[in-house]
């Protein structure tokens, strides 16, 4: 679907299962999540899930693996808000392939996507005021902390904080 210098976006496929799987099991990586770390007991049922998210058009949205060397090392989502023209991205990714740019050069691409392909007004992310790495790729990939929500958001047994990013068509 989208190729980068080094890595391929492309839809999830059945095959990428215990790639996701290394994502998703890891505590550290869904600290911040909404969802709890996936186990043996309902990784399939949960990749279904992910599976399902195939189209940005759908209510759904749509989950793009992030692929290195035929191993996926990351998800990128995007789905439209209920604004006109405008989506929301989050981003999951294996820890084994932190520091290395990946990230970065993936969620560009997903932007330039949406931008030029969707033509898109506004694409923003929600992410938890804890998750420092979040907040730094999101501003590595041009966009601006727009609001700093406090105890805004229940998950997990607590309160938390949110951030709000944000960038517009035309700067990009």
């Amino acid at each position: 679907m989208i190729n980068t210098n080094r890595l391929e976006l492309r839809v999830l496929i059945e095959r990428d299962l215990e790639d996701v799987y290394e994502i998703y099991s890891d505590e550290k990586t869904c600290q911040y999540l909404l969802h709890e770390p996936w186990n043996a007991n309902n990784k399939v049922s949960a990749f279904k899930e992910e599976l399902s998210k195939n189209d940005f058009d759908s209510k759904d949205g749509l989950n793009l693996a992030v692929v290195l060397d035929n191993k996926v090392i990351g998800i990128l989502s995007a789905w439209k808000t209920e604004m006109k023209d405008t989506a929301e991205i989050g981003f999951s990714f294996n820890k084994n392939y932190s520091g290395q740019g990946y990230a970065t050069e993936a969620a560009k691409a997903l932007l330039d996507f949406l931008f030029a392909e969707k033509h898109l007004h506004r694409v923003t992310a929600n992410c938890d005021a804890r998750n420092a790495a979040s907040a730094k790729l999101c501003q590595r990939i041009g966009m601006r902390k727009e609001a700093h929500f406090i105890k805004d958001f229940w998950n997990k047994g607590e309160w938390t904080d949110s951030f709000i990013f944000a960038v517009l068509s035309e700067e990009r």
